[in-house]
This record gives structure tokens, C-alpha cells and sequence, in this order.
């Protein structure tokens, strides 16, 4: 079966812990800057809903944390944000860490003038919150933080920043402090990446708003790349829903060799004859191989027997799993439909009409194997592009990675 889909691929990179055991663990430690210690300072992990703050000697203790991997944020007015990754296998963790105060203070921002400035922050929030229902209730609250760079000839846009973005996300209920490190958005490619540590925070709000908000959390997480690497850890995902297919890209059989398409277009349009060859009539011969060279190179052959995932998914080392395969991962979640809305924003994936309207992601293996923790996060996030419904949902969908779905009365 052959199908055609759209460039659009889209990189998603978080942080987050992993969960190995249930023994638990302890990381603790003291902040200072270069004179003395800092009392007062926030302590987040990235990807959770766990902090404290240090005491009136710079100390602070995080406890009954299991074994894994995780990033220690540090944030105090005045200072620059502190990040540490950190792995906890079998014994607790001391952090002894340095701030740096900011050579910049808010009142001394200065942004430069620049009249695509606003574009460039919407192309942001599209690409970074997202464009589903949930992102259009989301609202950064300090955007002036970010710093904007529009590179013209490699037409990539960057933004990165020293500070937290704040952002409110009303649908789901949470308040995210984000340490954005990096983002580029590739006008060329359409591809996606940013890299940086999120910590939640739940919203206060009566019973029923409590329970409209799990109850979009719930649909949040049912279906998505988190889900679904947490369900294929535990040998679970056909149980949860998820189907999975292989995807590959073959060169198109009907489309003639670029050499001889470009040889006779350039010969049909050079010249004296130009003028009249370049009049587009039904048998015009310029016609016919500009047609040709307007079809598409490779063509997309969907293999409908299911990829079973005790032959895909292999035991890295006690931690971890990976997965490594040839072609793409299709991906079907069966228990949620696509709306109309996701279809007509251009992250719709082609599939046959038997195939129904269900949810629909690709995986491309960029560097291999993919590796994967329990709780579904990705080690070597660098590894893969999500197409799909994968890529429609960013930040403004994102749940803390120990999220686990509310039983709704």
C-alpha cells in the first residue's frame, strides 16, 4: 500500500526522572554563591511536581526518591539558574552548588527593536505550547525573558534564555516554570527541537474545576509518546491500545532520473524555441517533463502486519530498553480519534481508509538505538523525529513524567 505524507517532522526533547526500583533514596545538598551560603533558594527536580527550598544554612533535603536518572534545578532572584544532572543507582546523592549571580538584572534587560520580533515569539509559542485546544488556554507570562535570533541564511530561528518562562496552563491546571535551553525551528526542514527542564505546579480551583482538569490530564496522557514508552517498557502497549506497523520509503517507480527530466527541461526551455515551448498546451513537451519533475522522488509503503514488540524491543543493560528498526515506526493509538481540527493544521498522517481516523504518530530513527526508562522517558532524546499526532501535542499537553491517570468519579 503506498502513502503519501507531509514533510513535517517535529523533535520534541524533555528531561525527566526515571523510576528503576522501590528502594528510595535521598539527594540533598547546600547552595551558595561565591561568598556564603544562599538561604531560601527553590529546588525543583525537571519533569515533576517535587521541590523544597533550602534552609536558613543554605541546606536542602529531597527524600523517598527512587533510584534513576534526574535534573536539580536552582532558581533565586538574582542569580542565574543553576541545572545539574545527576544518576541515582544505589546510594544517596550530595550536591554542593555554586551560583552565579546575573551580570543582568531584570530592570536592565534591553531588548532590541525589532519589528518581526512578535512573529518570531508566535512561531515560538505554535511550536514550543502548541496549537491544540489545551495550548490556546496557555499564556507565557514573562516572554520578554526570551531571547530571539533569526538566522537569514541558514533560515533557522533560535530562542533560548537565562530565566524561567512562567506559563499558565488553565486547561490542564498546572503552572510550569520552564529552563528553556534551547530552541530552533527550521524554516527549511519544518523540524522542530528544544531542550530545557520543566518543574509543574498544581493550581489551586474547586472540586468540579479539579475534575475537569484530571479529567484533561487523563486525555493528555492517554495515547501519547509517554504512555506509549512507558506501556512498550512493560510488554503492555497492544493491551493499552497501541498498534504498530512499519513504514518504508522506496523511490517511485513512475517518476523518471532527475538527469534526464533537468537535461530535456533545460534543452525544451533554452534558446530561440523558448518562447514558444513554454505555452503550456496539452501536448507541449516542457509540459510533460515539468510534470515529471513535480511527482514525488520516493513513495511511502505501509506494511500492515503488526511489529511485534517482543522481537523490537531488546534489554539495554537493568535500567533501560532500547529499540532499533529499519524504516519507520507507525504508530496507532485505537482508543482516542483524530478531531477535524488536528487533520487541518498539516500534521495529519496518510493511512488507508480501513484504517479509520484513530491517532496516528511516526517514529524516524535519526541515531540508533532509541533507549527508554520505565517511566517513558527518553535517554538519547536526540535519536528520533515524531511526526503526527506526536508532533501536534508540545508543552501546552505535557504532564509530569510521574503522572499517573486519575480514576474519575
Amino acid at each position: 500500500m503506498c502513502l503519501k505524507f507531509p514533510a513535517l517532522l517535529f523533535f520534541l526533547f524533555t528531561f525527566s526522572i526515571s523510576s528503576f526500583a522501590q528502594v528510595t533514596f535521598t539527594i540533598s545538598g547546600v547552595v551558595r554563591d561565591d561568598k556564603e551560603t544562599i538561604p531560601g533558594a527553590a529546588i525543583y527536580l525537571s519533569g515533576t511536581k517535587i521541590s523544597t527550598i533550602t534552609n536558613n544554612e543554605g541546606k536542602f533535603s529531597l527524600g523517598k526518591l527512587p533510584a534513576g536518572n534526574y535534573d536539580v534545578l536552582i532558581q533565586v532572584v538574582g542569580y542565574l539558574p543553576y541545572s545539574k544532572s545527576i544518576t541515582i543507582s544505589d546510594k544517596n546523592i550530595y550536591i554542593d552548588a555554586t551560583i552565579k549571580a546575573n551580570a543582568v538584572t531584570l530592570n536592565e534587560v534591553v531588548i532590541k527593536p525589532d519589528p518581526n520580533r512578535l512573529a518570531y515569539l508566535n512561531v515560538f509559542k505554535d511550536f514550543f505550547i502548541g496549537q491544540t485546544p489545551n495550548s490556546r488556554e496557555c499564556k507565557i507570562l514573562n516572554s520578554h525573558v526570551l531571547r530571539i535570533d533569526y538566522n537569514k541564511q541558514s533560515k533557522i530561528l533560535s530562542v533560548s534564555s537565562d530565566e524561567f518562562l512562567i506559563i499558565e496552563n488553565k486547561a490542564l491546571g498546572y503552572n510550569i516554570k520552564y529552563l528553556l535551553q534551547n530552541f530552533e525551528y527550521d524554516y527549511r526542514t519544518r523540524i522542530v527541537y528544544f531542550a530545557g527542564f520543566p518543574f509543574f505546579e498544581e493550581m489551586k480551583g474547586s472540586k468540579s474545576k479539579i475534575n475537569k482538569w484530571n479529567k484533561k490530564r487523563n486525555t493528555a496522557y492517554y495515547g501519547s509518546s509517554q504512555h506509549f514508552f512507558q506501556s512498550l517498557y512493560q510488554g503492555t502497549s497492544e493491551t493499552e491500545g497501541f498498534v504498530i506497523h512499519k513504514l518504508a520509503t522506496i523511490g517511485n517507480k513512475n517518476r523518471l532520473p532527475d538527469s534526464l527530466i533537468n537535461t530535456n527541461i533545460k534543452r525544451l526551455s533554452a534558446g530561440p524555441r523558448a518562447i514558444n515551448m513554454l505555452t503550456f498546451t496539452k501536448d507541449d513537451s516542457l509540459n510533460f517533463w515539468l510534470k515529471e519533475r513535480s511527482k514525488p522522488k520516493a513513495m511511502a509503503v505501509l506494511n500492515k502486519a503488526k511489529v511485534l514488540t517482543d522481537t523490537l524491543v531488546k534489554t539495554y543493560n537493568q535500567d533501560i530498553k532500547s529499540i532499533n528498526f529499519t524504516d519507520d515506526l507507525f504508530v496507532m493509538y485505537t482508543k482516542e480519534k483524530e478531531t477535524e481540527e488536528y487533520s487541518n493544521l498539516g500534521f495529519y498522517v496518510s493511512r488507508s481508509p480501513d484504517m479509520g481516523n484513530h491517532q496516528f504518530s511516526l517514529i524516524n530513527l535519526v541515531e540508533p538505538p532509541m533507549l527508554f526508562y520505565k517511566n517513558g522517558s527518553i535517554v538519547n532524546t536526540r535519536s528520533s523525529l515524531y511526526k503526527g499526532f506526536w508532533a501536534y501535542k508540545k508543552m501546552g499537553d505535557a504532564v509530569p513524567i510521574e503522572f499517573k491517570p486519575i480514576i474519575l468519579k
